[in-house]
């Protein structure tokens, strides 16, 4: 993972999101396979970095799984992801993908949420199919 770490570190400040998107095919599975708790969904992309520059590198193509969810039973619930077998985030931080919000909640409270409470493993971790990409 040093490459991830190494553009986290050299990244310049911008708009920017770089991380990986889940696959649209494998959202809609995943989504039956595990209901959303709130009502809206989200399930969207796990970041590597925020606030970064347009030119920013993406990160590789890296193996990646779901291994735990957490919900702070008020709005926010967030899949605990492992990239290339690490959750910890380069920066800091744990990898995850915003799963579903109530009304009012926003994705970054996701962080707050995995920081502040302990996640339910899953029984079994589910492979995840993520492509390199920019966003806003």
């Amino acid at each position: 993972m040093a490459r991830e770490a190494e553009i986290v570190a050299d990244a310049r400040e911008g708009r920017a999101v770089i991380g990986w998107k889940l696959d649209r095919g494998q959202r809609t599975e995943l989504l039956k396979a595990f209901p959303p708790k709130f009502a809206a969904a989200v399930a969207d992309h796990v970041t590597l970095k925020a606030k970064v520059a347009d030119d920013t590198p993406l990160p590789r193509a890296l193996p990646a799984r779901i291994v735990a969810r957490a919900d702070d039973g008020r709005g926010v619930e967030a899949m605990v992801v492992e990239i290339d077998g690490s959750s910890a985030r380069p920066g800091g931080g744990t990898y995850h993908v915003t799963w579903s919000l109530g009304e009012g909640r926003r994705a970054n409270e996701s962080n707050d949420v995995l920081a502040s409470r302990p996640w339910r493993r899953l029984d079994a971790p589910v492979a995840l199919a993520l492509r390199p990409a920019r966003f806003e």
